[in-house]
C-alpha cells in the first residue's frame, strides 16, 4: 500500500482544533426523528464526498 499517511478525509486532532470554535452551538432538539451526527463526523463524510 505504500507508506500513506492517513486519508485524506479524515480530520486531524489539529485542523479541528482549529474548526471547532467556529461551528455554533447545537439548539434544543425540537421534534422526534434522527439524532444529530456529531459535527467531526458529519465534516469527514463531507470531506470524502467532495474528494471522491
Amino acid at each position: 500500500m505504500g507508506n500513506r499517511q492517513s486519508w485524506p478525509w479524515i480530520v486531524s486532532d489539529e485542523l479541528w482544533a482549529l474548526v471547532e470554535p467556529l461551528l455554533p452551538k447545537p439548539g434544543p432538539k425540537k421534534a422526534e426523528g434522527r439524532p444529530r451526527v456529531p459535527d467531526r463526523q458529519a465534516l469527514c463524510g463531507i470531506l470524502f464526498v467532495l474528494h471522491t
